[in-house]
């Protein structure tokens, strides 16, 4: 492959690089080449050398994959690119997102950068480089730098070559985990084996997880037995590996009743999401997942500010301010929003210990800010244990959350060219429109979008419309606290809608 000609910034995803990797889907064409995966490598060394105030001979760089197919041969690329240039290379074969950041910050380790090979839940074809040093994750501007020097290609081989060498980080980071669980509960009994006596079920969705179970939960003495999908596979045979995917959630929750478990947990590929299901089979994913973590997090730091995405309910609202008496801070969507909204408030002096998206991404001040999956169930398993030991129920935390009767999302395709363009005027138009609503009402401090409280009988609920960040669609979600409330709202938004053109109003008859 020539590389003269590559058009470097459509591996730019927002903070991430993602690629297609693997033939096999019709219309995507390979631009994650092994090739261009060695590039990068050296791309990265060349901007580490330039941060760290480091030469490339005195850096390590840490490196780790999910389950994709196209992973050991990617990573066997950015290896060898990395050590070309001169850097030492620790190879932790598969590994999870959120390791390899704390590879960056965990003493005998102190790697100056690292790489994770991974395109999160995407199809079996994809693939990307999610890049750390111990400040965090990079930024957008970060890669676009790193995707610069890729393309001028400039780098000068090391008289000696970086050594490559294997190391299995993945056992110390779950060791921390083990040793957080341990003190945490502080088991008057049992201090060594604090889950004894509870039955604990996994799915990992053949990504990178499954180590949770053999790492983690087994030393703290858990029953895992009903464990699926713990073995790496790239062709995702089971599930997609999201706990936002309807298939994925019945599939743990099923998993829960039919063994009769205490606790359900599900990663995404690379662990940085996660959810969980209670002891009843059911889920304990978005809004009951937030509210949930809220609740241990204001027990820890009371009267804390909650950051959130935008797509929130009113009633998880409500139990954090009336139930919890914290602060909810509806912001963007995008994990990394949320996160840096959540470091920005903390800075101007306000504090914040949570930064959480409704697709599982959730960050705690305590641990970096870094969204890890892992670590999040890790603070869930501790409340589980410290309810049981008090003859209570997990659940018992959000008994007094409340619930939209209905929930759906619309995705309304746009046909124009400048699909940003017509996306703010319509957002404006539906701003005007419900001027003239007398019981819609637009609810202050719209970070994006508008949202909008729909306050008659019949509807009572609220709708989002939001322009999304790369694709030419508007996202409207749309919540209601009344059997056939969203049908209502939705029936008065295709009216509104179709006095606009270029709008495919197909998703509102499916």
């Amino acid at each position: 492959m020539i590389v003269q000609n590559f058009n470097w910034t459509k591996l730019q995803n927002g903070s991430d690089i993602r690629g297609i990797a693997l033939e096999g889907v019709a219309n995507e064409k390979v631009n994650l080449t092994p090739e261009i995966a060695t590039i990068l490598g050296r791309s990265f060394v060349s901007w580490l050398v330039q941060k760290v105030n480091k030469p490339a001979a005195e850096l390590i760089i840490a490196i780790g994959r999910d389950s994709r197919l196209s992973g050991p041969t990617l990573m066997q690329a950015v290896m060898e690119g990395i050590a070309s240039v001169g850097a030492a290379v620790y190879d932790f074969e598969m590994a999870s997102t959120p390791a390899m950041f704390m590879s960056t910050i965990t003493p005998g380790f102190d790697c100056d950068g690292a790489i994770m090979l991974t395109a999160s839940h995407l199809p079996f074809n994809r693939n990307g480089l999610k890049f750390f040093t111990a400040n965090g994750g990079l930024q957008k501007k970060d890669i676009t730098d790193i995707l610069t020097l890729a393309q001028n290609n400039n780098f000068q081989p090391a008289s000696a070559p970086g050594n490559i060498t294997k190391h299995d980080f993945i056992s110390v980071y779950a060791n921390q985990f083990v040793k957080k669980i341990r003190e945490a509960v502080n088991h008057p009994d049992n201090f060594e084996q604090p889950l004894t006596g509870l039955k604990i079920v996994v799915d990992a969705g053949n990504g990178a997880g499954g180590f949770y179970v053999d790492k983690v939960l087994k030393p703290l003495g858990a029953d895992t037995a009903g464990s699926q999908f713990l073995e790496p596979d790239g062709t995702f045979p089971n599930h997609v590996p999201n706990p936002e995917d309807k298939q994925a959630m019945q599939s743990i929750c099923q998993a829960v009743i039919e063994h009769k478990a205490d606790f359900g947990i599900i990663f995404d590929t690379d662990v940085d999401r996660s959810a969980a299901v209670d002891g009843v089979g059911k889920e304990l994913n978005r809004n009951r997942l937030i509210a949930l973590i809220s609740a241990i997090v204001l027990q820890e730091h009371p009267g804390s500010t909650i950051v959130t995405d935008s797509i929130t309910s009113d009633g998880l609202t409500q139990f954090i301010e009336q139930d919890l008496k914290g602060i909810h801070h509806r912001f963007k969507r995008g994990y990394k929003n949320v996160i840096d909204e959540s470091i920005r408030l903390n800075q101007a002096g306000q504090e914040s210990w949570l930064a959480i998206e409704t697709s599982g991404h959730g960050a705690l001040k305590e641990n970096y800010f870094l969204d890890d999956g892992a670590y999040l169930v890790s603070k869930l398993l501790i409340e589980l244990a410290k309810s049981q030991l008090a003859n209570q129920s997990l659940p018992d935390l959000i008994a007094n959350l409340k619930e939209p009767a209905e929930s759906a999302e619309f995705r309304i395709k746009i046909g124009a060219d400048d699909f940003k363009a017509l996306g703010t005027r319509v957002i404006e138009q539906l701003q005007e429109f419900t001027s003239t609503q007398a019981d819609w009402k637009i609810v202050p401090n719209n970070y994006e979008g508008v949202r909008i409280s729909c306050t008659s009988p019949s509807e009572s609920g609220w709708f989002l419309l939001r322009l999304s960040l790369h694709d030419p669609v508007m996202a409207l979600n749309v919540e209601s606290k009344v059997e056939g409330g969203v049908d209502r709202i939705a029936a008065r938004l295709l009216a509104f809608f179709q006095t606009t053109e270029y709008l495919d109003l197909s998703a509102f008859l499916s």
